[in-house]
């Protein structure tokens, strides 16, 4: 049995409540947070509460929260976030994520993780020193001495150790015997996929997955000018973390899920890591960077570039950045663990603008196109005035001087 995720409880329409003037002034003054997040407070961690929420929103929320707030007990911080989120969040929303979070309650109930560690994260078991030590230094000369970048945005590197896959996939079998044995549905990366896992179900693997984005993956994103300067750079100059994710394993070949076609990721920045691969094949392409108004434009030949997968190396890119696996031969498998990287408020700047041509290719091609198309209208418009003045001058015995300048025809 599988599932996508996608499950909602009903949501209806329902009348506004009544609001009266003193309610209103009192929900204004509850409902702020602070502009600029307190990055010296310690979150507290919400996952033992019942909400309707994620509780890694909560803690990364919290930052966020007024003075008073920050030293109040954890059901009245909960409340007072859960109070605000329910204003942007629709009720459908809100339905997927309490299906998600009972959906997860019932595995932390049932499922005996194989590897207890992953909730406790390691860098010195899991991940390797010349990384820990870059991410440390946290220069751009530190990130040089690990990163290659083979195409503008496409940051390659080693990260892990050999011991840490091979827990991974160790652990994600253990998940797959689990659940045929107690008839469990797995909850699937996408609508697609029969055979991939989300990590972040399970007690241990998510925490794993938070910790590998906000110590590891944000430093990197915010120390190196590696995905131009925009919206999502000036955030992370200010600070803003990212404040969700999601993890899971996929697995293409012969009797596994078939690769998927160029697509964008529903993400700020991915990370892409080779878990285990036999044989040769299934190299990744990608064919420029979109916006959601462009993502189904024409691939043009000088965004293409693929590059060969090899086990153990991590990938870094922009969720916009068009990519696709090539298919596997029929003797050819390979395992990858994708971490999705999120920022909402990143996303909310988003449904303000209309153009991304910083790093939207099609955008900064428009762009280009409107300037050029501008400029001509502008000399065309200068060469007749001056055809005009010239002829009204012609006409009153005026001989007229400097009308034509160097490049008109």
């Amino acid at each position: 049995m599988a599932v996508d995720g996608d499950e909602t409880v009903g949501g209806g329409d329902s009348q506004q409540p009544v609001t009266t003037a003193a309610t209103a002034t009192t929900e204004m003054a509850i409902a702020r947070l602070s502009r600029f997040p307190n990055m010296d407070h310690i979150s507290d961690n919400y996952g033992d509460l019942k909400l309707e929420f994620s509780s890694s929103v909560l803690s990364s929320l919290e930052k966020y929260l007024p003075p008073e707030m920050l030293t109040a007990n954890r059901e009245a911080k909960a409340k007072f976030m859960s109070d605000i989120l329910r204003k942007y969040i629709s009720r459908e929303e809100c339905s997927k994520a309490k299906w998600r979070n009972n959906y997860r309650q019932r595995i932390i109930s049932k499922y005996q993780p194989l590897y207890r560690g992953w909730c406790n994260f390691d860098p010195e078991l899991f991940l390797l020193p010349a990384f820990r030590n870059a991410i440390s230094e946290n220069t751009e000369e530190s990130f040089r001495r690990i990163i290659s970048e083979p195409f503008p945005g496409v940051l390659v590197f080693q990260m892990f150790q050999p011991d840490f896959f091979q827990k991974l996939i160790l652990e994600v079998e253990n998940v797959r015997k689990w659940a045929h044995e107690t008839n469990f549905p797995i909850r699937r990366p996408n609508k697609t996929s029969k055979h991939g896992v989300v990590l972040d179900d399970y007690f241990g693997l998510d925490i794993m997955s938070k910790k590998l984005m906000e110590d590891f993956i944000f430093p990197i994103c915010k120390g190196k000018e590696i995905f131009y300067l925009n919206a999502l750079e000036r955030l992370f100059l200010c600070g803003a973390m990212f404040d969700s994710h999601h993890g899971f394993i996929i697995e293409n070949g012969e009797d596994r899920d078939a690769p998927l076609g160029y697509h964008v990721d529903d993400s700020e920045i991915t990370l892409n890591v080779c878990v285990r691969k036999q044989f040769e094949g299934g190299e990744i392409s990608f064919v420029g960077t979109r916006c959601q108004k462009h993502k189904q434009t024409n691939i043009k030949p000088e965004e293409v570039f693929r590059y060969f997968h090899t086990q153990g190396q991590a990938i870094l890119h922009r969720g916009r950045h068009r990519h696709g696996a090539r298919a596997t031969a029929p003797s050819c498998y390979r395992a990858n663990m994708i971490l999705f990287c999120r920022n909402s408020l990143f996303r909310e700047m988003e449904t303000y603008e209309k153009e991304f041509p910083e790093w939207c290719d099609e955008c900064a091609h428009e762009k280009k196109e409107k300037e050029s198309q501008s400029l001509a209208a502008k000399r065309k418009v200068t060469k007749k005035e001056r055809h005009d003045f010239a002829q009204v001058s012609f006409e009153h015995g005026y001989e007229p001087v400097g009308v034509l300048i160097a490049g008109d025809d």
